[in-house]
């Protein structure tokens, strides 16, 4: 429905490098924003003023899994001592096991409203949990853009492909609710999915979602067909040591290795996590245009390990953020913690700086336009 437009002016707005005041914001009747500046050059009423407040710009969430707020709270106890990732997955599956599309629309519903409540305006929702009991008919895809519509969010649907098990391994137990059944079929969802989207706030990109859960071949069918048509590509890369082990027994070389040498790495790509990559793998990563999405709660949430985020830097690379698990919603949290944990590790200050050695530039573009560009949005 539209609205009518109009000018907005707050005490404070955030222009991308520093808060500014008599900075003016016009707003379309779609609203979307028209154009930011001076008065003199953003003329009008002032149609809505915002006294004592800060305006920032929306935060681009670049890698949710919806679903998975209903683990809050769940697996942080450890009666044998200590836990891992692969104890975590175990909780997680059992998550799948009782999930239900009234569930799972309640919990993307909750998630996605309190996005919006922590200034996220778009979500990359990384999405695998495609099926409901009977594992099969894609039941559970719409609804993702069902609780994005209700809940009023930009919903980038980051449709994943989920094939095996582990490295040539089959898939058991509520893996089998991930199944996708074959490239032929995935296409064919993804076909059915662009039918039903609200162009204004919802798009499409495609996901490989591990090199656990397709195998090379597959991988660069999918890669190559999302360039194709112009759709972004996701992958989970090397957040594991045992992820990286496995891949090298299957073919002789960690996953960033191999999807450098068979891929046509570009802008496109976004890999997420990255926690154990080799930097020489990770240069010709960055080198050829490929962004890197880090999300700090749940890499700490899950004893992960700490990607380099120092030489992504001193190289330009591209970093995006995203709440992952939702185990906490703060995108502020996240570009605290993308900082904070590398000063702790280096024991130095600043690491994550623009070309003036400033923090907050940074970190802000990594919560908007370099989330923006992992996602194919303005």
């Amino acid at each position: 429905m539209t609205k009518q437009a109009q000018i907005i002016e707050a005490d404070l707005t955030w222009t991308g490098r520093r808060f500014e005041r008599g900075v003016r914001v016009a707003v379309d009747g779609d609203g979307v924003i028209s154009a930011v500046g001076p008065p003199e050059s953003v003329s009008g009423a002032v149609g809505r003023r915002l006294t004592s407040c800060a305006l920032l710009p929306g935060m681009i969430n670049a890698h949710s899994h919806a679903f998975q707020r209903g683990l809050r709270g769940r697996g942080e106890t450890f009666p044998e001592g200590g836990g891992s990732f692969w104890t975590w997955r175990t909780t997680m599956y059992e998550l799948v096991d009782r999930m239900d599309a009234a569930t799972l629309l309640a919990l993307a519903g909750q998630a996605y409203r309190e996005m919006l409540a922590a200034g996220i305006t778009t979500v990359g929702e990384f999405h695998y949990l495609h099926h409901d009991a009977s594992a099969a008919g894609y039941a559970f895809d719409e609804l993702m853009l069902q609780a994005a519509a209700d809940a009023g969010i930009r919903i980038v649907l980051l449709n994943a492909y989920y094939g095996t098990g582990g490295c040539d391994r089959p898939l058991t137990g509520g893996q089998k609710r991930f199944h996708t059944g074959g490239i032929d079929e995935y296409w064919q969802q993804m076909d059915r999915l662009e039918a039903t989207l609200d162009g204004r706030t919802q798009s499409l990109g495609t996901v490989a979602h591990s090199i656990r859960a397709a195998s090379l071949d597959e991988i660069a069918d999918l890669h190559e067909t999302a360039t194709r048509r112009h759709l972004v590509f996701h992958m989970h890369l090397e957040e594991q040591t045992r992820e990286i082990e496995a891949c090298l027994a299957a073919y002789g070389k960690p996953p960033m290795a191999l999807l450098n040498e068979r891929l046509a790495i570009d802008p496109r790509f976004t890999a997420v996590h990255c926690t154990h990559t080799a930097l020489s793998d990770l240069e010709e990563f960055l080198a050829a245009g490929g962004n890197v999405c880090l999300c700090p709660l749940t890499e700490g949430n899950l004893g992960d390990g700490v990607p380099n985020v120092r030489q992504i830097v001193k190289r330009h690379g591209r970093i995006c953020l995203g709440t992952d698990s939702n185990a906490r919603i703060s995108m502020t949290e996240e570009m605290r913690w993308l900082e904070y944990v590398q000063r702790l590790i280096t024991q130095s200050r600043g690491v994550c700086v623009d070309e003036s050695g400033r923090v907050a530039p940074y970190l802000w573009r990594a919560a908007t336009v370099h989330g923006a560009r992992a996602l194919g949005v303005r």
